[in-house]
């Protein structure tokens, strides 16, 4: 399986939109592929270089998503909620993580905040 996780220079895990750093994790050869993220600032943008990596799934957080980014890969990748911070974290706990893994997110972990006037 592939799996995607989005991170910045010191290794914490970032939303799409704030990730310096695409890693594919590649449990085959077992090797993080790391991608500089030229979509920083989008979340969308971020999503359309992971869906071109071939991914299978996605390690996310709350709001690491937004509703553009879940629709464009709703029903192309699952979906790893995680309560962990840092790819060590995840690469050190990513059997266990797995065993979370969904076709689709409740709509708080990718809603965006309404800001109120």
């Amino acid at each position: 399986m592939r799996i995607a996780v989005t991170y910045d220079k010191s290794q914490e895990l970032k939303p799409l939109d704030e990730a310096e750093i695409i890693g594919i994790i590649d449990e085959e050869k077992k090797e993080v592929e790391q991608y500089e993220n030229p979509g920083v600032g989008s979340k969308e943008a971020t999503m359309s270089v992971i869906l071109d990596l071939n991914t299978d799934a996605i390690i996310v957080r709350p709001k690491f998503l937004c509703p553009g980014s879940y629709m464009m890969s709703y029903g192309r990748l699952r979906y790893i909620p995680t309560g962990y911070r840092t790819l060590k974290e995840v690469l050190e706990h990513l059997e266990e993580i797995k065993k979370n893994i969904k076709e689709e997110l409740d709509e708080e972990m990718y809603a965006e905040e309404m800001e109120e006037f």
